[in-house]
């Protein structure tokens, strides 16, 4: 399979689709090749979206593609509507793949809703911060997968992932393919099984775009890696009891012994994210920096919380966000805290990843926190604090948001470099399975439970 010159097929886009518009792009590849498409619903989000799933392929395996499952990451919408696209226009890459794809291009329709006021600026750091909405884990469709280990037990899947659910059940899936991508950072991967052929390949794919590799923090303390930038998946046996919440689809996939996939794309980039030159500096000095920006954003926000607590009345997801992420990140400075080597030397991409993390926690947060008191605002509360603290907090983002752009001065990413990585990972996921599908059922559960002792150190 060239899956370069696939790759090299990905259209240029200026802007992320909304639901509706992604939804009617869906009808319209259906109707226009009714023999290849088939588009059927598989469950209705909270809110009442339907939920759907799009078939291509002849097989004889199954992959699942998930979009979406985070709502401020939607370069996989786009990834998905090419994948869909080239296959139903070439009937060579239906041939090669050897699998029937079904596609879930928006996992999260509720969520994306709240994320559409950024959209049509996918370049523009403020608009995204201004508009940015994620929900708390517990409402997060990745991170709500039925979870047992030892004591610890969650069974509370959302009606999205229960919907994911029933379709891995019913196509039983060799691939399973989660798209995620992240803000400030270079490009990084997970799998579920220590394959260091997959990984090199999987590593070599954002240099032939022009993309860095992350050679930062890993987005999970204690991740390990197979190469520099792949890593192997974190267990829910491990991250969801340290959260609170549930498992992920890779342990959902790991019932039928597939492959699962993570594919992380940044929108903006810098050359230090991948410089492991030697800053002059331990880890511990360079840690101990962001974890005391850390305590004085939760701190911050926690202490303007309190001022307007007894006065909020309107039950918006943005509450709802706010008030869980502040502790998920409480969580996560610990998890942090416990996972290094304070005295090592640290690195170029270290130090600048941990700088760009306070940016990316204050920016987010105080931006959801802004839309929670919008949405008293906008429902006609007028209590004074909620005044005041919309007033305090503005200049305070006003203020945060400067310092980000001051130390950040990479340039947004285009976005067809950034479905073309998702892409060509996809491809070469799948003709790697094809080529060993015994291997990647021996190996999946192995992995997760080495994997699992790996994380235990750091939690």
């Amino acid at each position: 399979m060239n899956v370069a010159e696939y790759m090299s097929r990905v259209p240029e886009s200026s802007a992320f689709p909304s639901v509706d518009a992604l939804q009617a792009e869906l009808e319209e590849l259906a109707a226009a090749h009714p023999r290849h498409v088939r588009l059927r619903r598989i469950g209705t989000s909270r809110m009442g979206d339907p939920l759907y799933a799009v078939t291509v392929g002849d097989g004889p395996a199954d992959a699942v593609v998930i979009a979406g499952p985070h709502p401020n990451e939607p370069v996989g919408a786009l990834t998905a509507l090419t994948l869909l696209k080239l296959l139903c226009r070439h009937p060579q890459l239906r041939a090669e793949s050897g699998f029937r794809w079904h596609v879930v291009a928006c996992a999260d329709p509720d969520g994306a809703r709240l994320n559409e006021g950024w959209y049509d600026r996918p370049g523009d750091r403020r608009a995204y911060a201004e508009h940015f909405y994620r929900p708390d884990l517990a409402d997060q469709v990745e991170w709500t997968f039925p979870l047992t280990a030892g004591d610890y037990s969650f069974d509370r899947p959302l009606p999205e992932t229960a919907a994911l659910m029933r379709l891995m059940d019913e196509v039983r899936p060799s691939l399973v393919y989660s798209l995620h991508n992240g803000e400030y950072q270079g490009a990084f991967f997970y799998i579920n099984r220590e394959d260091p052929a997959l990984a090199e390949q999987l590593a070599a794919l954002p240099g032939m775009e022009g993309l860095p590799l992350h050679h930062g923090e890993p987005e999970l303390p204690g991740a390990t890696p197979i190469v520099p930038a792949v890593y192997l998946t974190p267990p829910g046996s491990q991250v969801g009891v340290a959260f609170g919440v549930g498992g992920s689809s890779a342990d959902y996939a790991a019932r039928y012994g597939a492959l699962h996939l993570v594919t992380e794309v940044p929108y903006w980039t810098d050359e230090r994210v991948s410089d492991r030159s030697p800053t002059g500096r331990t880890y511990g000095e360079i840690a101990a920096e962001g974890n005391a920006a850390r305590r004085e954003l939760i701190d911050a926000l926690q202490a303007s919380m309190q001022a307007v607590v007894g006065d909020l009345t309107v039950h918006s997801p943005f509450r709802r966000s706010t008030e869980g992420t502040l502790e998920s990140f409480r969580k996560l400075g610990e998890l942090e805290e416990a996972s290094h080597d304070p005295h090592r030397p640290a690195t170029v991409a270290e130090e600048f990843g941990n700088r760009q993390t306070v940016h990316l926690l204050r920016l987010r947060l105080l931006g959801v926190f802004l839309r929670m008191l919008d949405a008293e605002l906008a429902a006609g509360n007028v209590a004074p604090a909620i005044g005041e603290q919309r007033r305090l907090l503005a200049e305070r983002f006003d203020l945060w948001y400067g310092q980000a752009e001051s130390d950040s001065p990479g340039p947004p990413i285009e976005i067809r470099r950034l479905v073309a990585v998702q892409l060509g990972a996809a491809l070469i996921a799948a003709a790697h399975t094809a080529a060993a599908p015994s291997e990647v059922n021996a190996h999946s559960g192995g992995t997760l439970a080495s994997h699992q002792s790996s994380l235990r150190s750091a939690i």
